[in-house]
């Protein structure tokens, strides 16, 4: 058994309403500003997953039963139970991620306000009358639960991306099955155990850690699952989407990004500069919805690229307990080795390189912030999602030539312009192939909005009154006159 870092904890299973340290296998937790092994984790075993099957089914039938304000409550007193918890939380997060306190305390209070907003909404729910018609007593649509739910969340954002799928399943009346990523547990651990203590029936949510491929297979291949719900890369997405629909399983898939960011003339530039840097160094890049591709207009380019590689390039990086640090880490070698392979391709095909584009010769997976610019469209980082500290800043003349270049990846999930002209954002607006647009700024995630994308970058809506639909399924009533 791995040493465990006292200040982290132990990660467990949550099965059957039983907490699970133990079992024949483990894995390392990393932190990934160290290099130090925080904790082993606990593998789940096929009759770890079994036994979690047949506890969502019996979970399902206590909690799809249960009025809607007394899951509510439950909810309610789990989001009190989160706050008070909510610094510990905080360092585990930042330990096994690197990412700066004050992020992981967002994303901690985040969870928080999910489960309150979905319980609250979730109440909202009514019948839909239709028109009356002669001979009929009613004529109605109702919405209900559609069943356990596997729910499978990454490591970028280790505790909201789980909890906004929980969150939604459970107010509408669902049990869920999730897999956070074995990289970071106890991000997401912290929001079952809140739960747990807040007197959630066993079986309503099931825990399990290990290994991807089988617990996945496993779950989605059991008839206890009804729905599948997954936020990660594209080439995974593509294969849960295809088990799902082998087995006539709904899925929402959230994916891979590739965002665009069309700088206009008119655009307020110090601003924009000040915004896209707090945005790209955001959990170090790796954000689904990251800007990545910045198409600025011929007049304002070089002071927008100088500008802003300037201003990126002058973060200060560190592991994020260390409260001056502005940006933590990539996760792993992996990712140091992924990004600085796209970087590399880029300057080999005529990239100029504005700041950045090396690792830094320190402990821990810190990559430099890094600018390229006028990057050809060759450049493997124009069409595959670098996840990491890297913008390219190229130029444009024409609306329609920034709007060709936009859309020009296969992803579609966020996408961004700043401009001072209420003609152009409507324009653009309509204009970008996206599944959420941002116009002068890169807030477009709330609580109350539908998260996702198009094409590649995945179906179905995570969030909002959306998110909520997500997990119930449609029954008409007709009732003709006796």
């Amino acid at each position: 058994m791995t040493t465990q870092n006292p200040e982290y904890g132990r990660p467990a299973l949550f099965v059957d309403g039983k907490w699970i340290t133990d079992t024949p296998r483990s894995g390392e937790v990393i932190n990934p500003a160290t290099g130090e092994v925080l904790a082993s984790f606990p593998i789940a075993e096929p009759e770890h997953i079994e036994l979690a099957l047949s506890s969502a089914l019996s979970g399902f039938e206590v909690w799809s039963n249960m009025a809607p304000d007394a899951r509510a409550r439950i909810m309610n007193n789990a989001a009190a139970a989160i706050r008070e918890k909510s610094e510990e939380s905080a360092r585990h997060m930042t330990l096994e991620l690197g990412k700066p306190l004050a992020d992981s305390r967002a994303e901690v209070e985040n969870c928080a306000a999910l489960l309150e907003w979905c319980a609250k909404a979730a109440t909202e729910q009514q019948d839909r009358p239709l028109d009356a018609r002669p001979g009929f007593e009613s004529l109605k649509v109702r919405k209900e639960p559609i069943g356990p739910v596997a729910a499978f969340a990454p490591w970028n954002f280790p505790a909201s991306l789980a909890a906004r799928k929980m969150a939604s399943a459970l107010a509408v009346g669902c049990s869920v099955i999730v897999k956070p990523a074995e990289e970071t547990p106890m991000s997401f651990i912290a929001i079952v155990k809140a739960l747990d203590f807040a007197g959630l029936p066993r079986g309503v949510v099931n825990l399990l850690i290990g290994d991807p491929a089988q617990i996945s297979t496993q779950l989605i291949a059991s008839p206890v699952i009804r729905k599948v719900a997954f936020t990660g890369s594209t080439t995974v997405g593509q294969k849960l989407a295809a088990m799902a629909g082998a087995e006539a399983k709904p899925s929402v898939m959230e994916l891979g990004g590739h965002a665009p960011v069309v700088v206009f003339d008119d655009a307020d530039i110090d601003r924009a500069i000040g915004l896209s840097v707090v945005a790209k160094a955001r959990n170090a890049g790796q954000v689904c919805v990251a800007p990545t591709r910045y198409l600025v207009q011929d007049d304002v380019y070089d002071a927008f690229a100088d500008g802003f590689a300037k201003a990126f390039g002058a973060l200060k990086l560190g592991d994020g307990l260390q409260p001056d640090s502005q940006m933590g880490p990539v996760l792993s070698p992996a990712r140091l080795e992924a990004v600085d392979a796209l970087v590399q391709d880029a300057v080999a095909k005529g990239a100029r390189l504005l700041t950045g584009g090396r690792r830094l010769n320190r402990p821990g997976n810190f990559y430099a912030p890094t600018v390229l610019a006028d990057v050809p469209p060759e450049a493997r980082v124009m069409q595959e999602e670098p996840f990491g500290p890297i913008a390219v800043v190229n130029r444009f003349s024409t609306f329609e030539d920034a709007v060709s270049v936009a859309n020009n990846t296969d992803f579609a999930l966020g996408a961004y312009a700043f401009t001072g002209s209420q003609e152009t954002a409507d324009r653009i607006s309509d204009a970008l192939d996206a599944g959420m647009v941002g116009i002068n700024g890169y807030s477009v995630v709330f609580l109350d909005s539908p998260l996702g994308g198009r094409r590649y970058s995945g179906f179905g809506s995570e969030g909002g009154y959306e998110g909520l639909d997500a997990y119930r399924i449609t029954k008409f009533i007709s009732q003709a006159v006796a």
